[in-house]
């Protein structure tokens, strides 16, 4: 991570602790922390204070650490995580502590309380880090690009090896072998490859069946490519496609390019959200999309901002979120097509964009 990016953002979360009137901010998240410090290691705190930052890990990390935190005094772990808080705490008349409410487990809130000087209050504190993180900056935005455009050169692999007979997990395995001898990290999530009726699940992960003929393919899969996390769906017919499954597809794909060129900056999530809904809705499909239209994609798959009814928060310029409309058919099947976009001054451009153009026929 470049320098002065880590700077830019334990600036933004000084802001924040102002604002917030505390002190000091303890992250637990480990996400977080990897956002604000550049460390990858898998155990980890930051204590941020107004003019001191901690990195605290135990011995295993210590040099990865010093090399990936240069801007962060390294405190190593003596025994568990509220002792070492307490020990950097003890020297430090600090009063008021925030947390991260989403994180902190009542099991650790209960012992920091006892451990920590009687003279300092802990005070909740509502997606503080995860509010800065939803607008990415450019080096944020290139590594999202290169996970989007790999995610996209997987899936054009993949699709040799779909054939009838093949069993969705079978296709799993291999998308994720070719995710990762691509470059990719790991897998994002569990892959979902969900054929024939299954395909009516918007959850299907990937089970046992096998492909037929005639059967209704939802592929959706993401990457972890050097931290950064990428989210496509494309639905393909196996043999052959039905003018029901022709018809639908044309709509769902309707429904997706009109969200894309309509979602502009100062836009709510569920005004985003409806542009995709109003569209099915009108269509006679209202009870068949049961989802919201899209979630942010970042370092996790699925972080803020959330375009859904009710999602009141505003979409701003730097957000990376999917669009994801989709219909649902018990007993039939389904239809999602997703990509990842970034939203700009001059509207949202998209970071996949291949095979969905018309219903692809295997």
């Amino acid at each position: 991570m470049k320098e002065n990016n880590t700077i830019k953002r334990l600036r933004k979360v000084r802001e924040r602790i102002k604002q917030e009137e505390v002190e000091g901010v303890f992250i637990t998240n480990p996400v977080n922390c990897r956002y604000l410090s550049g460390f990858t290691g898998t155990r980890v705190y930051l204590l941020i204070l107004k003019e001191e930052a901690f990195l605290l890990t135990d011995f295993r990390y210590r040099d990865q650490a010093l090399e990936e935190a240069p801007h962060y005094s390294l405190v190593s772990l003596k025994g568990s995580m509220a002792d070492s808080l307490k020990e950097l705490m003890d020297k430090r008349i600090i009063k008021t502590l925030g947390f991260e409410k989403q994180h902190l487990t009542f099991y650790w809130y209960e012992l920091l309380k006892e451990k920590l000087p009687q003279k300092t209050r802990l005070v909740p504190l509502d997606n503080l880090v995860e509010n800065i993180r939803q607008i990415k900056d450019q080096e944020e935005i290139t590594l999202l690009k290169e996970a989007s455009a790999l995610t996209e050169k997987c899936f054009t692999g993949i699709l040799p090896f779909i054939k009838p007979g093949v069993k969705e997990e079978e296709i799993a395995c291999e998308l994720e072998y070719l995710c990762r001898k691509g470059g990719g990290q790991k897998v994002a999530f569990d892959f979902i490859v969900a054929s024939g009726r299954r395909s009516a699940l918007p959850h299907g992960v990937a089970s046992f069946k096998r492909i037929e003929p005639g059967d209704m393919v939802v592929i959706d899969f993401g990457i972890i490519y050097k931290g950064y996390c990428s989210d496509m769906t494309r639905t393909l017919a196996m043999g052959h496609a039905g003018s029901r499954e022709k018809k639908l597809y044309k709509l769902v794909l309707k429904a997706q390019g009109e969200a894309v060129q309509g979602i502009e900056e100062g836009m709510s999530g569920e005004e985003a959200d409806n542009l995709a809904r109003k569209i099915l809705s009108e269509a006679g499909y209202k009870d068949n999309f049961g989802h919201g239209l899209g979630h942010g994609v970042g370092l996790e798959v699925h972080e803020e901002p959330r375009l859904a009814p009710k999602m009141k928060p505003l979409l701003k310029k730097g957000m990376v979120f999917s669009v994801e409309p989709g219909l649902y058919f018990s007993g039939w099947g389904g239809i999602r097509i997703e990509d990842v976009v970034l939203l700009k001054d001059s509207g949202c451009e998209l970071l996949t964009s291949s095979f969905k153009e018309e219903l692809l026929v295997l």
